[in-house]
């Protein structure tokens, strides 16, 4: 069964420190670790769209101070 965040008592924490945490998490794991077929095709896919339609792409910068917005409401 997979860890949950009430385990180690992750769900006490701030909603900034478990965004740090998650960012921290998703840092630590090296690009393409264990991706099925399916999922690199749909990476390549999406990059793909990305680059041929760069109006349609949110900076992460944005995304990321919505998250952090919504996190603090």
């Amino acid at each position: 069964m997979p860890p949950t965040l009430e385990e180690p008592g992750l769900d006490r924490l701030p909603p900034e420190q478990r965004l740090a945490l998650a960012e921290a998490l998703w840092a630590s794991v090296p690009p393409g670790t264990d991706l099925t077929d399916s999922q690199r095709e749909e990476l390549a896919r999406r990059l793909a769209d990305s680059v041929a339609r760069p109006d349609a792409v949110i900076a992460w910068e944005v995304v990321e101070a919505c998250a952090l917005a919504r996190a603090q409401s």
